[in-house]
């Protein structure tokens, strides 16, 4: 059926997600539970969110009149991920379109050497960076960061450990295939770490905020793999740390919406900030289940400039397991196993096809003894993916 506002309820909202992967798809489970519109710019026909709102146009994000068109049928436009090119933003911004983040705050989640200068301008804790032009500028960065190894990352583009190389000297073929990437390259100390954390925060336009638990994650071949609420023994006074540092990134940058700020834990005790994201997250999926208000749904409370959901624990630890595309092709014929075999397991499919390494779904387990939930999760994803047959 083809979109038309005036069939809609009266005063139902129309939010605009650029971009049908997972993460507008399990916006459209909150938005519906809300009674909020949501309206898809899909990549394709079958793309993960498109199989889940009716009626997604299928366009280029890149495309000026695309966007435009799309955004004219929306109350405000947001994000599944953060490509659409900033001049483009500013553009929707000068129609007088509602862009949440707006283009001045998403810019530090578009490019990493803009998030790391304004990040510097209010002392937030980073590991040593520098812009780099030449092999000539790596081997003097690494000079003064103590020597090598370092790493390199493109400023822009980059996701899932793509665009980031591992450095051991300066004749590491590494160097010339990143110069050879055609984008600007940032180079970074290789922080010795304990750990990666996540501080996923909600912000709204007026300036209300709420911070969910830190979280572990484990990032394997630079992909997230398992997220645990809350990160196990993290001292209460740095998982406050975390919280005030990502809610106060928030604030400076004008975030509105969901900021995820992926933080080290340095062996020396330090919080480092890695990365920032500015949508939905892969180390907030844990909260549909485990949180009494999900990032999801306070994601759209906030574009939306609602008052914002609880973001408190259901339970005492919450694990998440992504499910990775293996040599099995059809998830589904585990799900008979998994959901018998523990039935307070949740399972989500992303409407993907199997590649290997692929993020195809996650598994959600909770509960009060953090070993028990832990192997719950991972063997629910272990027997989906064919690794286990028991």
């Amino acid at each position: 059926m083809k979109f038309d506002r005036k069939d809609l309820p009266v005063g139902t909202p129309v939010v605009g997600m650029v971009g049908g992967g997972q993460l507008a798809r399990m916006t459209q489970e909150a938005a519906v539970a809300l009674g909020v519109q949501l309206r898809v710019l899909a990549e394709g026909p079958a793309v993960s969110a498109a199989q889940a709102v009716a009626d997604a146009p299928v366009g280029d994000y890149k495309d000026p009149e695309t966007v435009r068109r799309f955004a004219a049928e929306c109350d405000v436009v947001t994000f599944d991920h953060e490509h659409v090119p900033t001049d483009l933003l500013h553009a929707l911004e000068a129609d007088g379109v509602q862009v949440r983040p707006g283009p001045d705050a998403l810019v530090h989640a578009q490019d990493k050497a803009v998030m790391r200068a304004r990040l510097d301008t209010f002392d937030a804790p980073a590991p040593a960076h520098q812009v780099v032009e030449t092999p000539a500028d790596v081997a003097d960065f690494a000079k003064r960061v103590g020597g090598f190894p370092i790493i390199l990352k493109t400023t822009r583009g980059g996701y899932d450990g793509k665009g980031v190389w591992f450095v051991d000297g300066p004749d590491d073929p590494q160097v010339a295939t990143a110069f050879g990437s055609g984008v600007p390259i940032l180079a970074e100390e290789k922080v010795d770490f304990v750990r990666e954390l996540s501080a996923i925060v909600a912000r709204s336009p007026h300036g209300q905020a709420v911070a969910y638990p830190i979280v572990e994650s484990v990032q394997r071949d630079g992909i997230c793999v398992e997220v645990t609420a809350p990160a196990p023994g993290l001292d209460p006074a740095k998982a406050a740390q975390a919280q005030q540092t990502a809610l106060r990134i928030a604030g400076e940058l004008g975030v509105v919406g969901v900021l995820a700020v992926e933080m080290f834990e340095a062996r020396d005790g330090r919080l480092l900030v890695n990365e920032l994201a500015m949508r939905p997250h892969n180390t907030g999926h844990w909260s549909i289940d485990g949180a009494v208000t999900s990032q999801f749904e306070n994601h759209l409370r906030a574009v939306l400039d609602l008052p914002l959901g609880s973001p408190a624990a259901r339970a005492p630890y919450t694990v998440m397991v992504n499910v990775l595309g293996g040599d099995v092709a059809d998830m589904h014929r585990g799900l008979l196993h998994c959901l018998a075999r523990d039935p307070g397991l949740k399972v989500h499919f992303y409407g993907k096809s199997v590649k290997p390494g692929r993020k195809v779904g996650h598994v959600t387990a909770y509960g009060d003894d953090l070993e028990e939930t832990r192997s719950r999760a991972r063997h629910a994803a272990d027997y989906l993916t064919g690794t286990i047959d028991e």
